[in-house]
């Protein structure tokens, strides 16, 4: 092969690696900059909604505290179908109870180890029966984030085995700023021995 025509191929090839770094960096930062932009506009709707657990203490709320996004706890799972399916009641922060039915477990890798999640489906009448429902806790609770552990919005897969959960956007439920609030705890096969630092961190006023 001819000295030039090689040259031109590493060329090329060069060429072809920086395009493709480019795209990865760009959509890192296009994730980022999404996730950055639900942080505010959920700050936003705290801020300004009535329904908002801050309603009428809105001048000492000072916005939602986060862990920088991290694209490593944006993970893909696997959805395991749940065969003999049975209801679960959960407690309630204000030592209630709330009945959900098991939809399936969503099995994923993290840092080299797997873990499992139970996902829930609401069952109770209203507008939220049939969507699904998933709260965990991990070794950040109690700490850096919620003791009772935090959310995350599952839609349900259409023909799917496998789901995205994207750490992330795992949120604190209302009763972290407000004890008015009745909030599901997490199942116990739920609580994770492994530190999530991603999502949304304990609120200080």
């Amino acid at each position: 092969m001819k000295r030039n025509t090689v040259i031109t191929i590493l060329i090329a090839l060069v060429a072809l690696v920086i395009v493709l770094y480019s795209f990865m960096g760009t959509d890192e930062a296009g994730y980022e900059q999404k996730i950055l932009k639900q942080r505010e506009e959920k700050d936003n709707y705290m801020r300004t909604a009535s329904d908002s657990p801050f309603a009428g203490n809105t001048e000492n709320f000072t916005g939602l505290n986060y862990f920088p996004p991290d694209n490593q706890f944006r993970v893909k799972a696997r959805l395991i179908p749940i065969e003999d399916k049975k209801a679960v009641v959960l407690p309630t922060s204000d030592n209630k109870t709330k009945r959900y039915m098991e939809y399936a477990h969503a099995e994923f890798n993290l840092g080299g180890n797997t873990y499992r999640l139970l996902i829930l489906e609401i069952i109770d009448m209203g507008p939220y029966k049939g969507t699904l429902f998933l709260a965990f806790g991990d070794e950040t609770s109690a700490r850096e984030t919620y003791g009772a552990g935090r959310y995350l919005d599952v839609k349900k897969p259409k023909g799917q085995n496998s789901i995205v959960l994207d750490f992330n956007e795992a949120y604190n439920p209302y009763c972290a700023y407000n004890d008015t609030y009745s909030c599901p705890l997490p199942p116990q096969e739920n609580l994770l021995p492994v530190a999530i630092q991603a999502g949304e961190k304990n609120y200080h006023e």
